[in-house]
């Protein structure tokens, strides 16, 4: 992709099939980014040339697992990247950190590309302990895991920003970013690329992509609507 920051839309388990032809007309030519709908629609966006990913896959290779989708089977598709450890996931699913350590090591070992999320909750940013969650998470996470910063790519979402329409500041993320980078530097040798996700909509995307150190955005609600994720992906060229 030419875009030198990396978009991803999550669109999470919204639209319907009319809805997706709609979308994919409506788009136009902006393919400058990764599109992460629900399983049954990927083929629909990898035939209209987009990069995809998957929201997650299951923690299993392959098997009597009704309802999961395996990262083999995505990658046989046509699927290039996979969000693992969504905070949905993780607190409606109780996804804990070993579900996803095991998911990366599949995803990694089908030449999937690792979207991992981490974040913290409010309770978690009002007692200062952000730092604290962020780095268990990504210890724990990426223990043993063998990666390279073209196959793992982080993203930071505060968990309290989510669909709330309420975002750090600037030197708040950056400096949560900057922190991400030098954990995984320090412990993996590995340096990189971070998203930021929260909140990232049509009207602050400018703002936002001041950050420097803030690879690309990881954007949910505001990917759902044509006009409004355009204005993002163009808006980050």
């Amino acid at each position: 992709m030419a875009n030198k920051k990396l978009i991803v839309g999550n669109m999470k388990m919204n639209l319907t099939l009319d809805e997706v032809k709609s979308y994919i007309e409506d788009m136009v030519d902006d393919k400058d980014c990764v599109i992460c709908p629900s399983y049954l629609y990927l083929p629909y966006f990898i035939e209209a040339g987009y990069t995809v990913g998957t929201q997650s896959i299951a923690k299993y290779e392959d098997g009597a697992y009704t309802g999961e989708i395996s990262a083999h089977q995505a990658k046989s598709l046509g699927v290039t990247y996979t969000i693992i450890g969504h905070s949905e996931r993780r607190e409606y699913l109780n996804e804990d950190d070993s579900i996803v350590r095991a998911k990366i090591n599949l995803a990694l070992s089908n030449q999937l590309k690792v979207i991992l999320c981490v974040g913290e909750t409010l309770e978690e940013r009002e007692t200062s302990k952000t730092k604290d969650k962020i780095k268990h998470q990504l210890l724990e996470d990426l223990d043993g895991v063998t990666f390279t910063n073209e196959n793992l790519i982080i993203a930071y979402e505060p968990i309290w920003a989510i669909g709330t329409g309420k975002v750090p500041t600037n030197e708040e993320i950056d400096d949560v970013v900057t922190y991400i980078k030098d954990i995984v530097k320090d412990n993996y040798q590995v340096e990189p690329m971070v998203l930021y996700g929260g909140s990232t909509n049509d009207k602050n995307i400018e703002q936002l992509s001041t950050i420097s150190s803030v690879d690309g955005f990881l954007v949910g609600g505001a990917c759902l609507v044509p006009e409004k994720f355009i204005k993002i992906i163009r808006a980050t060229k």
